[in-house]
C-alpha cells in the first residue's frame, strides 16, 4: 500500500470510530444505498427491462392464486407497486433490488444469532457483491424474489432447532410456505434442512418432531389456496416445470460437461465475493506485518473458531447442501441444469469467509465496507454502461436496448389512425412485445397473452375483443418463421392490418419486423358512448 493510501485510511478510520451511528443501522444504510445506486443507474441506462421483468409486470395486472407458469408471490409483491406507480421500466429494477436487500437484511439478522453484529455484517457485505445479490437482482423474477423467503426460512429453522420455541416453528412453516409459493424449487432448501436434521441428530428429539409437525401444518395451510387453484387449472405450473427439466442426451460425457458448465457459471457469479475476500485478506496480511505485537497475532485467529461446532455444521451443511443435492439429482436423473436455478443456493457463503478472516472486527468491517462499496459502485457503473450506451452504439441485440417506447408510440399512432375516438385498452401479443407496448401507454392497456384468455386471468370479459384490440406479432417473439395460430387467426380476421419495421438501436442493429392489425370496437361495447 502506498503512502498516500495509508494517509487516506488513517484519516478515514477515526471518522468511523467517532461516528455515533449504532451498529444496527449499518446494514439498512448500506442496503438503501445499494438499492438507490442500482435502481438509478439501471433506470437511466435501460430502455427496456429483462423479459422476466416484463412478464411480471403483465401478470401484476390482477391478484391471482397462481399463473400459468409459476406460483404467485412475485406478482403479489409487484401488484400494489403497480397500483401506486403504474407499469414502468424502473419499477421492476426497484422491486428486484428491494427484495434482495430484504434478504440481505434478514441474513444479517440470522448471523447475529451466533456471532457479533459486526461480524455478521462482514458476512452480509461479502455475499452482497455476488451476481445474485447485485447484477441479477435487476432481474425481477421468481429466482431473485425467492431470496428473502429462503433466508427467512433458514433463520427461523436455525432458531427453531436451537431454542425449540413453538413460535419459531410456526413462523418457519409460514416462511417456507411463502418460499414455496414463490417458486417450487424451495423444496431443494427444505431437503437441505432435512439433511442437517438427520446429521445433527435432531431426529432423536421428540420436541423437534413436534415442532416440525407444527411447521408442516402451517406450511400446508399457507399453500392450500394455491393447491386448490392448481387442481382447478390442470396443474399448469407443474407441467411447465416438468418441461423445463428435460432429459439430456449424449451419455455420461454430455452430463459431466453440463455439470462442469453449471459449476463454472456459479463460480463466475460468486467471483466478486472471492475478489472482495482476497482483497480484505491481503489488507489484513499487510496490516499484521506492520505490527509485531503478540496481541495482534492472537487476535487474527479466524472468526470461525469462536463459533460452536453446531453452528459451524449448520452453516456448512445447510449452506452447501442445495448445490450438492441439485448436481447429484441432476446427474442421477439426467436432467437439464439451468444456471439461474442456483440463485438461492449461496446465501450463506459470506459466512464461509470466517474460516480465513480474523482480527479486530472494527478494522475488518471497515476494510470490508470500503472494498465492497468500491466493487458495488464499479459493478453498477460497468453494468449500466455495458447494457446501455455501449450496447446501443454497437448495435447489440440486448433486452436493455429494445426500442419499446418507440414501438409503443408507433402502435398507438396506428390505433388512433383507425379508431380515433376510443383509447386502446387491449393488446393481443406475445408477453414481451405486448408488455413493452403497454408500459409506455397511459393508461396502460391490458395484455391478452398470445391471444389466449386462459393465459390472461386479469381479463374478466367473456368477449374481450368486443371493445377492440391491437394485434401485434414480432420477428423477435417468433423467430425462424415460427407463428402463433391464435394471433395469426385474429390478424387475418382484422379489417385493418399492416407491417412496420424498426431498428433495434443503432443504424447497424438488427431490424425488428412487426405485423400489426386493428380490430375496432363493436356496437355491443358499452365502454364508449360513441360505439
Amino acid at each position: 500500500m502506498n503512502t498516500s493510501t495509508e494517509i487516506g485510511m488513517r484519516l478515514f478510520a477515526p471518522r468511523l470510530r467517532q461516528a455515533a451511528i449504532p451498529v444496527a443501522l449499518y446494514a439498512p444504510l448500506f442496503l438503501i444505498g445499494a438499492v438507490v445506486l442500482w435502481t438509478l443507474l439501471s433506470a437511466i441506462s435501460h430502455s427496456a427491462p429483462d423479459k422476466d421483468n416484463i412478464e411480471e409486470l403483465v401478470w401484476a395486472s390482477s391478484f391471482e392464486w397462481g399463473y400459468f407458469k409459476h406460483p404467485p408471490v412475485p406478482s403479489w409483491i409487484l401488484y400494489p407497486l403497480v397500483l401506486l406507480f403504474g407499469k414502468s421500466v424502473w419499477l421492476t429494477f426497484f422491486a428486484g433490488q428491494s427484495v434482495c436487500a430484504l434478504g440481505l437484511w434478514l441474513l444479517w439478522k440470522f448471523g447475529c444469532e451466533f456471532t457479533t453484529p459486526r461480524r455478521s455484517l462482514i458476512a452480509m457485505l461479502m455475499v452482497s457483491v455476488t451476481a445474485y445479490f447485485s447484477i441479477r437482482a435487476d432481474m425481477y423474477n421468481h429466482n431473485s424474489v425467492q431470496m428473502w423467503s429462503i433466508v427467512a426460512s433458514t433463520w427461523l429453522y436455525y432458531r427453531a432447532l436451537r431454542y425449540q420455541h413453538a413460535r419459531d416453528w410456526l413462523w418457519l412453516g409460514a416462511a417456507c410456505g411463502v418460499a414455496f409459493l414463490t417458486k417450487y424449487s424451495a423444496l431443494i432448501q427444505f431437503a437441505a434442512f432435512f439433511v442437517f436434521f438427520v446429521y445433527a441428530g435432531h431426529w432423536r428429539d421428540r420436541r423437534a418432531w413436534r415442532g416440525a409437525a407444527m411447521a408442516l401444518a402451517v406450511f400446508l395451510l399457507v399453500i392450500s389456496p394455491h393447491i386448490h387453484w392448481l387442481i382447478h387449472h390442470h396443474f399448469g405450473p407443474l407441467h411447465y416445470a416438468d418441461t423445463s427439466i428435460f432429459p439430456t442426451s449424449g451419455g455420461s460425457f454430455s452430463e459431466s460437461h453440463q455439470i462442469a458448465e453449471f459449476l463454472s457459471t456459479q463460480l463466475g457469479r460468486l467471483s466478486p465475493m472471492l475478489v472482495a475476500w482476497l482483497a480484505v485478506a491481503y489488507w489484513q496480511f499487510r496490516a499484521s506485518r506492520r505490527s509485531s505485537t503478540p496481541k495482534i497475532l492472537v487476535a487474527t485467529r479466524p472468526y470461525a473458531r469462536a463459533l460452536s461446532a453446531w453452528d459451524r455444521s449448520f452453516l456448512v451443511i445447510v449452506g452447501g447442501s442445495p448445490v450438492l443435492l441439485t448436481v447429484t439429482v441432476s446427474a442421477f436423473i439426467e436432467a437439464h441444469l439451468g444456471a439461474s436455478w442456483a440463485t438461492t443456493f449461496f446465501v450463506l457463503f459470506g459466512f464461509y469467509t470466517f474460516w480465513w478472516l480474523g482480527g479486530d472486527e472494527r478494522e475488518v468491517l471497515r476494510r470490508t465496507a470500503i472494498t465492497v462499496m468500491t466493487i458495488q459502485i464499479l459493478m453498477a457503473a460497468g453494468y449500466a454502461i455495458g447494457r446501455g450506451p455501449l450496447a446501443y452504439h454497437t448495435g447489440m441485440e440486448t433486452n436493455s436496448t429494445y426500442p419499446g417506447s418507440i414501438i409503443s408510440r408507433r402502435m398507438r399512432a396506428i390505433w388512433h389512425q383507425y379508431v380515433p375516438t376510443a383509447p386502446l385498452t387491449l393488446v393481443a401479443a406475445h408477453t414481451w412485445l405486448g408488455g413493452n407496448i403497454a408500459i409506455h401507454m397511459h393508461p396502460s392497456p391490458e395484455i391478452l397473452e398470445d391471444g389466449k384468455p386462459e393465459l390472461s386471468p386479469w381479463i374478466k370479459s367473456h368477449n374481450p375483443l368486443r371493445c377492440g384490440a391491437l394485434i401485434a406479432m414480432s420477428s423477435v417473439d417468433y423467430p425462424s418463421g415460427a407463428t402463433n395460430e391464435v394471433l395469426n387467426r385474429l390478424y387475418e380476421e382484422a379489417p385493418y392490418k399492416g407491417v412496420i419495421r424498426q431498428r433495434w438501436s443503432a443504424p447497424t442493429s438488427p431490424l425488428i419486423t412487426i405485423r400489426w392489425a386493428v380490430i375496432p370496437p363493436t356496437t355491443s361495447c358499452t365502454r364508449y358512448a360513441s360505439f
